[in-house]
């Protein structure tokens, strides 16, 4: 193998690592919040704790790039529902699915707290660019008539965060948490027109 050819192999893998030990440290910090560790990280990824500082030099470092790649989600996520013909049940099934997927959210981002992270760095930026991402549904769904127009996007993301922290805190089973929506769905829409689930 050529020394140009071992290098991109080198590169291809450290891309590589770099991918997995985000996969893990997502699944890592979202279940043990402040309490995991990059020795866990490390020993679920398959790689040495040396290759996960390689790639990202502070524990904090590692959790904000979890957390920046898991708004940078949500937000395409929300972007691509922006197509969807239907965008009032685009829009609700949406927040849905962000206080569904709020515990492991929360846990991530305190876990960066903690470990005194840079809460006005790139994850700042990425949760600011979910929550245009979110604005951007809701406005499409007030302009079809699915969302009342009078709620504007400060209130309704109060809305999204408490309901998120609720379940996630609570501890909520579907069941609980899908009433817990209807009944802020049944606040945020029309008089008359429910939100078909």
């Amino acid at each position: 193998m050529s020394e140009r050819e071992t290098g991109r192999a080198q590169r291809v893998d450290a891309r590589t690592n770099r991918g997995r030990i985000l996969d893990v440290a997502e699944e890592v910090f979202g279940r043990g919040g402040r309490s995991a560790s990059t020795e866990e990280v490390a020993r679920l990824a398959g790689v040495g704790i040396a290759t996960v500082f390689r790639h990202f030099p502070t524990k904090a470092a590692l959790v904000e790039a979890v957390l920046v790649r898991r708004f940078d989600r949500l937000r395409e996520h929300a972007e691509a529902l922006l197509d969807v013909a239907d965008a009032g049940t685009a829009f609700f099934d949406f927040f849905s699915h962000l206080v569904a997927d709020a515990a492991t959210k929360i846990a991530i981002g305190e876990a960066l707290q903690d470990l005194a992270g840079d809460t006005d760095g790139d994850a700042a930026t990425a949760s600011l660019g979910l929550r245009r991402a979110f604005g951007a549904l809701l406005r499409r769904a007030q302009q079809t008539g699915a969302v009342r127009d009078d709620a504007e996007l400060p209130e309704v993301y109060a809305l999204l965060v408490a309901t998120s922290r609720a379940a996630a805190q609570a501890h909520l089973d579907e069941e609980v948490r899908a009433r817990m929506l209807a009944i802020v769905f049944d606040g945020l829409t029309p008089a008359g027109r429910l939100p078909m689930r």
